[in-house]
């Protein structure tokens, strides 16, 4: 564990700035800081949900098990919250959170959690509207990818992880084929033909695990037009 001052934190999340001196100090009581590996697992499904994850550093990955498979269900790049829905709503973890890259995270005690949302209103509004925001992308993408064809659902993954994950349009993938293929939700071969495809009309370019976007513009079209 990792020593750490939340009052003078750098990486506070929104929430975070309306607590007062003493519930900066009650937090840093409350919490500790615990770093990554890529490839360690943060949260575990179907463990006993103790503690609301705040993602300092890094890029983690939310999976689920199903009753055939598991399923990546979103990819979130640090500053964010993690967990907060299971923690309190549900006590058992519901889904599991890998690090894609090394990170940095804070684990703070869930019955603190409950007790600053409680007596800090503005630090609970803020709390809701990020929870609110994740449910309202989780929507989206989901009629996406249910009723986009399959080009349009990998120019939108694609354009997602440039523009929201990466702000550049030259990226190294943090997904294997069969990773992306999982969040995209098509086969390997399927998201392989229409990355070639992708590739012959020059829209992109991928070497390795490098992706560099060549016509965004028209990408856009695609994803939209799906």
């Amino acid at each position: 564990m990792a020593e750490h001052k939340c009052a003078n934190c750098k990486i506070k999340s929104v929430a975070e700035h309306f607590l007062t001196n003493d519930e900066f100090s009650k937090l840093e009581a409350n919490s500790a800081v615990v770093n990554f590996k890529k490839g360690e697992i943060i949260i575990k499904q179907e463990a006993l949900s103790l503690n609301v994850v705040y993602l300092r550093k890094g890029l983690v990955k939310i999976h689920m098990k199903g009753p055939a498979k598991e399923k990546i269900l979103r990819l979130v790049k640090a500053p964010s919250y993690l967990g907060i829905p299971t923690t309190l709503g549900n006590k058992i973890n519901n889904y599991s959170v890998t690090a894609l890259e090394d990170t940095s995270v804070c684990f703070i005690d869930a019955n603190f959690f409950q007790m600053l949302i409680h007596g800090n209103g503005q630090f609970a509004y803020e709390i809701i509207v990020e929870i609110c925001q994740n449910e309202l992308f989780d929507q989206q993408r989901n009629i996406n990818q249910e009723q986009k064809q399959m080009s349009g659902s990998v120019a939108e993954t694609i354009l997602c992880m440039s523009d929201k994950l990466f702000s550049d349009d030259n990226f190294e993938s943090p997904l294997s084929r069969v990773e992306l293929a999982d969040l995209v939700g098509t086969s390997r071969e399927s998201l392989s033909r229409v990355l070639s495809q992708f590739c012959n009309e020059k829209l992109i370019k991928i070497e390795g695990c490098h992706y560099e976007i060549l016509d965004k513009n028209k990408l856009h079209m695609i994803s939209k037009n799906g």
